[in-house]
């Protein structure tokens, strides 16, 4: 039995870097209405152990997760894997569990909307994209 699937490891990893290529953009181009949602300065998101570094090691390490997901789940939800298959089911699966999950952490923390939406705007690209890109290799 093969318990990492059948997936095409190029392919996941493609769309990892296609999703963190997102990221840079997206961050830099909201960077500072992010920062606001925050209301962290800008030294004390630099600041810490492992500086900026380390979120940017664990981001690209979640993203290869949820690539790896998005791969072995397309196929068996959709019935194909296709970039349009691909892209429609991680736009469903950042509906039914990712935003929602996020809504709720962040009402919990008492976090502005304004932060929910810049980062489940980019989770919604990240699911989006790495579903389109697995997608391309079928």
């Amino acid at each position: 039995m093969n318990y990492f699937g059948n997936v095409d490891w190029l392919a996941i990893v493609l769309a990892t870097v296609a999703s963190m290529a997102l990221g840079m953009v997206w961050y830099v181009a909201l960077g500072r209405q992010w920062l606001a949602a925050t209301g962290k300065t800008q030294e004390q998101v630099r600041g810490g152990a492992g500086g900026r570094t380390s979120p940017i090691i664990w981001a690209a390490a979640c993203q290869l997760v949820i690539a790896y997901f998005i791969a072995l789940l397309t196929p068996m939800v959709m019935g194909e894997t296709s970039p349009t298959s691909g892209a429609l089911f991680g736009a469903q699966i950042w509906l039914g569990f990712i935003v929602t999950s996020m809504i709720i952490n962040h009402r919990y923390q008492n976090q502005k909307w304004s932060l929910t939406v810049i980062d489940g705007g980019y989770l919604f690209g990240v699911m989006v994209v790495q579903g389109a890109v697995i997608g391309l290799f079928g």
